[in-house]
């Protein structure tokens, strides 16, 4: 069994979206389904994958754009952290901060419990509350490709944003230090924006974790 994963950079802000397709059996899981949903349809048709699950680490509107539409076209069901389910309600209001004309939220078809490993074929998810950025910001580490899924947590160089509702910069810092570190210098991070990273080169050398 092998595990495919395609990084997809959508939208005016340049969100991650990460499709991860088990080869063997075609299915395939969305994590953070950002803006064209066209896009990431093309993306799993091209492979001949099925996409039997969407997932977002968190709820800010780049992180969620094409939920709708793509659950529409497959069916799909939508997974969120209970505590984000605030933010994604007050999603258009968030918009309009940016100046944008956002749809109404999607609809959310069950949650997502720290601790849990969510499977799929040989795709399995580990799933780890990292707060800080959003209340229920969650990243997704997937063991067997010594990956995490760390969503707006930790970037190449730097760390998420706390200065929007529900942000608080020691809860992530603790996060950080907590759930993501110990995961070992070798694993591979793929953020929500910018380009892939270590564990090891954050630890060495992103200056929010130096001091």
């Amino acid at each position: 069994m092998a595990i495919e994963i395609v990084s997809l950079t959508l939208g005016l802000v340049q969100t991650n979206c990460y499709l991860l397709g088990d080869t063997a059996t075609g299915e395939a899981v969305v994590i953070d389904p950002a803006d064209s949903a066209p896009v990431i349809l093309s993306a799993a048709a091209k492979r001949g994958w099925t996409i039997r699950l969407l997932l977002a680490t968190h709820a800010h509107f780049d992180h969620v754009l094409a939920v709708g539409s793509l659950r529409e076209a497959t069916g799909a069901p939508f997974r969120l952290h209970d505590a984000d389910l605030p933010l994604l309600q007050a999603m258009q209001l968030t918009g309009q901060w940016f100046g944008l004309e956002l749809p109404p939220p999607p609809q959310v078809d069950g949650g997502v419990t720290a601790g849990e490993v969510i499977s799929m074929g040989a795709i399995a998810l580990a799933a780890r509350a990292t707060p800080g950025h959003s209340p229920g910001h969650v990243c997704y580490v997937l063991e067997s490709e010594r990956t995490v899924f760390a969503g707006d947590c930790l970037f190449a160089g730097s760390v998420g944003r706390t200065d929007l509702p529900g942000g608080d910069h020691a809860v992530l810092m603790r996060s950080i230090a907590d759930q993501l570190l110990p995961l070992g210098d070798d694993y591979r991070v793929l953020p929500g924006h910018g380009e892939a990273t270590t564990i090891g080169r954050e630890r060495r050398e992103n200056p929010f974790l130096l001091g």
